[in-house]
């Protein structure tokens, strides 16, 4: 999987997830097996350059090549300068988003509402194309509603303004999350244009990902959801694409030694009192399914602290691989005895 200069070292690729993939989050993935990850949605807002907000999500010191920054918009002009800017501090890819569902993105006309215009979607990608010499890539959906499915369409205005790679989710915006993801879309939009397509939506499995490779002839994969709390998800996807075998399932404590790396991570980039609450929704995943998960969580939810937060998540992941051990070994005598 080629993007411009770009050689990625597989074709699993983190989405974009705002208030999810920030740099911590984008550099676990891309440890654990993710070829590429792209930033947390920035609006194309000039006005919003200078904001903390904006500068953490489009902070990539120390994150592996190739860096992609993702904007989102409904001016032409004012998406050609956030393109620009961001390629003039250090973007090497700019993501364009037209795939994000979310109302109060879409009452701007800006995300998935501009499947609806197939004119503005073109005016969009020529000035972001000409306003910059690095690679632009877009996400989109495969429609505004199922009726109105113009994913294809919206395709063959992407080759044609020069954008690198298509990632597509397979929902329309009407359909936000709902229900199960469609493929036939992509399949369509893979045969209609040369450009790499990437799919995207409902790929939690190793299982999943063979199936939505067949199904579509995509490029390349992008996975969202199913990295929250399982960013081990693109070692375990690649080496089965690779292998046709699985990779065994971390243990509890593999499990804590990744969730506290990140969570350090996330202290570090955002500060004690940002950091307790972004770290907030990553413990909860990290913790989902366990025993005792839902007590946790709302003593957890409840500190302000790094110490106290931290010491109640070790807390509760040592009890879990105690419990996991004792469990082990009563299987072990059972299985003796017999």
């Amino acid at each position: 999987m080629q993007i411009g200069p770009y050689k990625l070292s597989n074709n699993l690729m983190l989405a974009p997830m705002a208030g999810v993939t920030d740099r911590p989050f984008r550099q676990l993935c891309k440890r654990l097996g993710a070829g590429m990850a792209v930033s947390e949605m920035i609006s194309s807002n000039s006005l919003l350059y200078g904001s903390k907000k904006t500068l953490r999500r489009a902070n990539h010191d120390g994150e592996s090549e190739p860096r992609s920054v993702q904007i989102a918009g409904s001016d032409p002009v004012m998406m050609a300068q956030a393109a620009k800017h961001n390629a003039d501090n250090g973007a090497q890819i700019v993501d364009i988003n037209m795939g994000c569902p979310a109302k109060k993105v879409c009452n701007v006309m800006a995300g998935s509402a501009l499947l609806q215009n197939e004119t503005r979607v073109a005016h969009i990608l020529d000035a972001v194309v000409n306003a910059v010499d690095i690679p632009v890539t877009l996400k989109i959906r495969t429609g505004w509603d199922p009726e109105n499915r113009n994913g294809v369409a919206i395709a063959r205005i992407a080759e044609q303004a020069g954008i690198q790679a298509l990632a597509v989710h397979g929902r329309t915006r009407a359909c936000a999350y709902r229900g199960e993801a469609e493929y036939e879309t992509i399949a369509n939009i893979k045969k209609a244009v040369k450009i790499p397509v990437i799919a995207n939506g409902d790929i939690n499995s190793p299982e999943k990902a063979r199936y939505v490779l067949e199904q579509t002839g995509a490029d390349a994969l992008m996975i969202g959801r199913a990295a929250q709390g399982r960013p081990w998800i693109f070692n375990a996807i690649n080496h089965y694409l690779d292998t046709g075998h699985y990779l065994t399932e971390p243990t509890v404590s593999e499990v804590s030694a990744i969730m506290l790396d990140h969570l350090e991570r996330l202290y570090d980039f955002y500060g004690e009192y940002i950091g307790v609450r972004m770290a907030r929704k990553h413990i909860s995943w990290y913790s989902k399914g366990q025993t005792g998960g839902g007590a946790f969580r709302q003593a957890v939810n409840r500190v302000d602290s790094i110490d106290q937060q931290l010491a109640l998540t070790r807390e509760f992941f040592e009890r879990l691989e105690e419990a996991t051990h004792n469990t082990s070994i009563k299987t072990n005598i059972k299985e003796a005895a017999a």
